[in-house]
C-alpha cells in the first residue's frame, strides 16, 4: 500500500511538464520578437503575391458596393494617394489572410512551451480550425455582412441625395466588418481548446446560453457603425450560431468518461 502511494505521487516527467515557467522575461521577449519577425515576413510574401492580381482583388472586395450603387454611378477619391493606398492596404489585408496558416502556426509554437504534452498534439486542429475562422470570417463578412449595410444606407438617397461614397470611408467600413466576423469565427476555435483542457462543458455554456446572448447583442451594438436593430441583429445572428455550434464541439470532444456530466 505504501509503495502504491508513493507511486501515486511521483511527479510527471519534464516532457510532461510546461516549461513557458522556467524562461526568464528576456527569453520571452526574445522567443516573441522571433515568432513576430517570421509572421511579418509571411506577410510580406503574402503582400508580394497579392500585387500580382491587385486589380482583380480590389474589384472582388468592391463588387458588393457596385451592386449598391445606382447604375453609372462609381464611387469617389479626393486625396491625390487615397488610391494608392487603398491598393496598398487592399493587397495587406489579401496577404494577411494567405499566411494565416502560418501566423496561426507561430502563435501556436509561442504556447506551445506552457501547455503538456498530449495538449501540443493539437497543433493541427488548431492552425486549421483558426485558418478556416479567417477564411470565413471574410467571406460572410463580404457577401452577406457588408453588402446588407451598403444596401441599407443606399436606401437613404433621394431627389435631395445621392448616395456616392468616399472609397476611404467605404474601405474602412469593409475592414471594420472583416475583422469583426474574423474574431467572431474563432468562437468554435477557442471553446474547443477550453474544452480539450477541460475548462468549460458544453453543459456549462448552454446553461449561460442566456447571457452568452445578452453579451452577443451587446458586441454587436458595439460593431455596428449604427444603432439600428436590423444591422445589430445582421451580427449578432452568426455569433449565435457559433455559439450553438461551440456548444456541439464542447460536447464532441468531452472525455468519453466525463461524457454523462456534460
Amino acid at each position: 500500500m505504501a509503495a502504491a502511494l508513493a507511486h501515486a505521487y511521483i511527479p510527471p516527467d519534464d516532457d510532461e511538464r510546461p516549461s513557458r515557467s522556467a524562461m526568464s522575461l528576456l527569453e520571452h521577449l526574445e522567443e516573441l520578437r522571433k515568432r513576430l519577425l517570421r509572421a511579418c515576413i509571411a506577410i510580406a510574401v503574402g503582400v508580394l503575391l497579392s500585387f500580382v492580381y491587385i486589380d482583380r482583388i480590389v474589384a472582388f472586395v468592391f463588387a458588393p458596393m457596385r451592386k449598391a450603387l445606382p447604375p453609372g454611378a462609381r464611387m469617389i477619391y479626393t486625396a491625390p494617394g487615397e488610391a494608392f493606398g487603398l491598393y496598398v492596404n487592399i493587397a495587406l489585408i489579401a496577404g494577411t489572410v494567405l499566411a494565416s496558416p502560418f501566423i496561426m502556426l507561430q502563435v501556436w509554437r509561442f504556447i506551445a512551451p506552457a501547455l503538456y504534452t498530449n495538449e501540443k498534439k493539437l497543433v493541427i486542429p488548431f492552425v486549421l480550425m483558426s485558418s478556416a475562422g479567417v477564411v470565413g470570417g471574410w467571406l460572410f463578412s463580404h457577401y452577406i455582412v457588408f453588402p446588407t449595410m451598403i444596401t441599407f444606407f443606399g436606401t437613404f438617397q433621394s431627389a435631395d441625395l445621392e448616395f456616392r461614397p468616399r472609397v476611404e470611408d467605404a474601405f474602412a467600413l469593409y475592414t471594420r466588418m472583416l475583422f469583426g466576423m474574423v474574431l467572431v469565427f474563432q468562437m468554435p476555435t477557442g471553446v474547443y481548446f477550453l474544452a480539450k483542457m477541460r475548462l468549460v462543458t458544453a453543459r456549462f455554456l448552454a446553461i449561460n446560453t442566456k447571457y452568452a446572448i445578452l453579451i452577443i447583442f451587446i458586441v454587436a451594438a458595439v460593431l455596428t457603425p449604427d444603432g439600428s436593430p436590423w444591422n445589430q441583429t445582421l451580427f449578432a445572428a452568426p455569433m449565435i450560431a457559433l455559439y450553438g455550434l461551440s456548444i456541439a464541439i464542447a460536447w464532441a470532444v468531452a472525455p468519453r468518461h466525463d461524457a454523462g456530466g456534460q
